[in-house]
Formats: structure tokens, C-alpha cells, sequence
């Protein structure tokens, strides 16, 4: 046959290159040192959970910040003066069921209307524990301690729930990602001490196994392994590489 058809050469293209493919290609060098890549343990976008205009926005891309520190703040006048009408519905009720339970011990009015008044003090009551969690949100405070990736919104801008405000990672916490050879697992534990080289930096940290991957490649024959540099730096932002280099005695 002269001319092949266009199928039997892309099977025959495609039959070449499976072995390339499926060859698991070396994840440790020739030192024995294994890439490695610092990721932040939480990295979220912060939203609103209610309509309102941002009052002021209190950082910028690239600021640190505390756990509990407000980052944003919306304009609240319209939620606290519901809570507040709340309240002075919650009190009237109060007086109301006070009035009542004297009433019933004059045997003035019955067990009916004391439950009914029992009933309205719930309700207001519930009220305002609404009134008081939507109050709550005009404040969005950060979840851990952590930078600022990225601005979604600016201030005096109209937001509503769901509207995303800011980017935030944690930096009191970052994990170092590596694949190595599932070999490696007769010795690997959680707490292995090991060291690793910033590229970044230019600097060695020390570091440790905090946890191994649940399953191994069987392609590769490599697992997931996560560490945790030690004494977290502050000069070590998520992104970073680098090599990872294990006690010699177990290459």
C-alpha cells in the first residue's frame, strides 16, 4: 500500500510515543534532592454576606494581617437601627408578659393569653438575634493570619451578599509540596526532618513531614508528601520553590 491512510499513521505516531508517555520521568536529582513548592494552607476570597456600601476598606494588596482583624467595613446605620427596633419590640413584649402573669394570678385573664404573650416574647426575641447576626456582618474580619493577594472591591462602592471582596492567604502556615519515590516510604514518617533551599531566597530552612498522600501513583511509582517549614518566616511567601534535600543515610 503506497499511501497510508491518515489513520494508520496517526496510530503508528500514536503507538511511538506511548513508551515516552508512560516512562515516569526522575523526580529526585542526581544529589538526591526533591523539588519542592510552598503553597498556603488556606488560601479563600472573603465576601460580603450582606447589601450594603463599603465604609472603608482597611488594607491593601500585600498587607499583613492579624487573625480577627477587621479588613472591611460596611456602613451599618441601617442594621443597627433595626436591631435597635428590635430590641424595643423584645422589651414591650417583656413588659407585656410581666403584665400578664400578675393578670393570670388575679385570675384576670386566662392560660391562653399568658401563652400568647409568652409567644410574642419569643418572636421578639428571635428578632432580634436576626437583627444582631446581620449587624454582625457589616464587619468582614480575616479568618486567620495571613497577606493580601488581591482587591475585589474599593471603598464606597454598593456590594451585595455573595459580592467577593478580597483574595487572602495564609502565611502563619505554609506547606511545602513534593512528589517523591514511593521507596521512600520504608523510612518517610510524619515529623522526618529534612532541609530545604529556597530559590527565591537563596536561603536553607529547616523543615518537617507533616503528612503523606493517601494513595501511590502506579504509574510513576511516586506518592504526595506535604511539610511544614519550621518556625514559619516571614520572608517566605506562597509560590515559592526550591529543592528539598533528606538526611543522606537513607538515598
Amino acid at each position: 500500500m503506497r499511501n497510508p491512510s491518515r489513520l494508520a499513521i496517526v496510530a503508528w505516531l500514536l503507538a511511538s510515543a506511548l513508551p515516552a508517555l508512560a516512562a515516569p520521568s526522575p523526580v529526585a536529582d542526581k544529589e538526591g534532592r526533591i523539588r519542592t513548592q510552598l503553597s498556603a494552607r488556606n488560601a479563600v476570597t472573603l465576601s460580603a454576606e450582606i447589601a450594603g456600601r463599603i465604609a472603608s476598606m482597611e488594607v491593601r494588596e500585600g498587607d499583613a494581617f492579624r487573625a480577627g482583624e477587621p479588613l472591611v467595613r460596611l456602613d451599618c446605620g441601617l442594621y443597627d437601627n433595626q436591631l435597635k427596633k428590635a430590641q424595643a419590640e423584645a422589651a414591650a413584649a417583656h413588659a407585656v408578659l410581666q403584665q400578664d402573669q400578675r393578670m393570670v394570678q388575679l385570675n384576670a385573664i386566662g392560660e391562653y393569653e399568658l401563652q400568647q404573650a409568652q409567644a410574642k416574647v419569643q418572636a421578639a426575641e428571635a428578632e432580634v438575634g436576626t437583627a444582631r447576626l446581620l449587624s454582625g456582618h457589616c464587619t468582614v474580619a480575616a479568618p486567620f493570619a495571613g497577606r493580601v493577594a488581591k482587591r475585589r472591591a474599593a471603598s464606597f462602592e454598593y456590594v451585595t451578599p455573595g459580592t467577593p471582596l478580597l483574595d487572602v492567604v495564609e502565611t502563619g502556615h505554609l506547606e511545602l509540596q513534593m512528589i517523591v519515590p514511593s521507596a521512600w516510604l520504608a523510612w518517610m514518617k510524619p515529623g522526618q526532618a529534612f532541609s530545604v533551599e529556597v530559590d527565591e531566597l537563596g536561603k536553607r530552612f529547616g523543615a518537617h513531614v507533616q503528612r503523606i498522600g493517601a494513595q501511590i501513583d502506579p504509574v510513576s511509582q511516586t506518592v504526595a508528601v506535604f511539610g511544614l517549614v519550621d518556625g514559619a518566616p516571614g520572608s517566605l511567601l506562597p509560590g515559592m520553590s526550591g529543592w528539598a534535600s533528606f538526611p543522606q543515610q537513607h538515598h
